[in-house]
């Protein structure tokens, strides 16, 4: 029922509704395809859906969503820090381990990190360029931060993974490097990518208006 009344809100406008698709088609992805049983298995692999959820779900979701009619509550650099945080709390091996042991926290940790970024998202279309892209580059500084904190700890934080990981080749240890790596370089070029485009886009204007 709540696809369907996305679907109806995007119907109509050709960029929602291309939104509203891919959105959807990156739903089944990460929740119905093989790659949702891989994600328990592989710290990679999660790491690489906590990604997805973030940077682009929530973009997409948001894209297809009408715009908004009252402006959300807190600044840019509040819902940076927000959204920040959520990743960083999730990361967290106590946490960590209880959401992959209840569906309850499971399902709490898909959707708060999804939330926050959407929210995030829309702050940062409303946002002026020069502020979008300081907080694009405070992200990409917090992502890849976590990134190599996982990368470098020096043994294997996530126990989820302890015995999941030999099956694919790979020690609990080398799979949480690369989930680190995983997140330190794409993850956070992202958001260098996003800001690089704001930029441009900036200047391009400037030189039609000049």
């Amino acid at each position: 029922m709540a696809a369907l009344a996305w679907w109806r809100h995007a119907r109509g406008n050709d960029g929602r509704e291309r939104a509203a698709v891919a959105a959807l088609g990156c739903f089944l992805f990460l929740f119905v395809s093989p790659f949702c049983a891989l994600s328990s298995a592989l710290f990679t692999a999660r790491v690489a859906h906590h990604l997805l959820l973030g940077l682009v779900l929530a973009p997409l979701v948001v894209a297809s969503l009408p715009p908004w009619k009252r402006p959300l509550p807190g600044s840019l650099a509040v819902w940076t820090a927000l959204q920040a945080l959520m990743f960083w709390a999730w990361h967290a091996p106590p946490l960590y381990a209880a959401a992959l042991s209840a569906d309850a926290m499971f399902w709490l940790m898909q959707i708060s990190i999804t939330g926050s970024a959407a929210a995030w998202w829309i702050k940062l279309r409303e946002a002026p360029a020069a502020v979008a892209v300081a907080a694009l580059l405070a992200a990409m500084v917090l992502m890849g931060v976590l990134g190599a904190l996982i990368t470098f700890a020096g043994h294997a934080l996530y126990a989820p993974h302890w015995l999941t990981t030999q099956v694919w080749g790979l020690a609990p240890l080398e799979d949480q490097q690369i989930a680190g790596l995983v997140m330190w370089a794409p993850g956070s070029a992202v958001y260098l990518l996003a800001a690089m485009a704001i930029l441009y886009r900036g200047l391009s204007q400037n030189g039609r208006t000049a």
